[in-house]
């Protein structure tokens, strides 16, 4: 019981620590393995007797990976985002769209295009995090003399 809290408080100091970009990350991370989750249940379920309680797994896997994708919509900042914004939040939208009908369908394509589309969006984020903390890292620190 104590482990289980103690994992609990760890996961939710790693978010409230977070900086914007690394809970960005953590969002495409999160839903890669609820795809990947997913996947794993209908392969296994396409592959032998159809199991009620599979599909309702299926199903839950798929929908929490929606929901993250709509987490990521709502953060969108249009201002300072402009056309990239724009476009996430279209690319976004239509993984939603393919989401609920490769649920509707069990349509094993339709997810794994997303999660592979969620991969490469996530290595792309990565890249550009890396690179930013590279950058602030070269500019030097100024402050004030507190010696005298």
């Amino acid at each position: 019981m104590a482990y289980t809290n103690a994992i609990s408080v760890y996961k939710e100091m790693r978010v409230t620590t977070a900086s914007q970009g690394q809970l960005i990350i953590m969002l495409y991370d999160g839903a890669v393995k609820q795809l990947d989750r997913g996947l794993d249940l209908l392969g296994a379920n396409l592959a032998g007797k159809k199991d009620p309680g599979k599909i309702e797994q299926i199903n839950a896997a798929i929908l929490k990976a929606q929901e993250i994708i709509t987490e990521l919509m709502a953060s969108l900042d249009f201002d300072r985002g402009g056309e990239i914004a724009k476009n996430l939040l279209a690319l976004y939208v239509w993984f939603n769209q393919e989401l609920l009908e490769a649920n509707i369908k069990q349509d094993v394509r339709r997810i794994t295009i997303v999660r592979n589309l969620f991969d490469e969006l996530r290595t792309a984020w990565a890249t550009i995090i890396a690179k930013s903390a590279a950058e602030s890292m070269d500019k030097p620190v100024t402050g004030i003399n507190i010696a005298g």
